[in-house]
């Protein structure tokens, strides 16, 4: 089992920046990957950005404007945002794939392959 608390959300204008957290618990950090996925008001869940262990992939529309990171030691994934478009309001998840033996290697990017997920911070930028 992984636990997933997300932090970090808030009312942000335009061209500001957030960073939200993701702090995990309960399987050993480095074996999986995180990603984030965020859903808007009437729209479905979409990918944002993932990360494993030596390698980040982005959603074009957030790439140059956004970026992901983990600290190991501290079992927390990041998603620094900057250039923030009021498009970019939504729900923010945090999500985990976790492998059921070993270590996922690849960065995959349907939410359906992710297993853990966190409440989600919301996001909303005021334009």
């Amino acid at each position: 089992q992984v636990q997933l608390v997300e932090s970090g959300g808030g009312l942000v204008q335009a061209g500001g920046s957030l960073r939200l957290s993701c702090s995990a618990s309960g399987r050993t950090f480095s074996t999986y990957n995180m990603a984030w996925f965020r859903q808007a008001p009437g729209k479905e869940r979409e990918f944002v950005a993932a990360i494993s262990w030596s390698s980040t992939m982005y959603a074009d529309s957030v790439k140059g404007r956004f970026a992901i990171s983990r600290d190991m030691s501290e079992s927390t994934v990041y998603l620094q945002m900057n250039s923030l478009k009021p498009e970019d309001t939504a729900a923010y998840y945090c999500a985990a794939d976790v492998p059921s033996r070993g270590y996922r290697l690849e960065i995959r990017t349907n939410e359906d392959e992710y297993n853990y997920w966190g409440q989600g911070t919301q996001v909303t930028v005021s334009s």
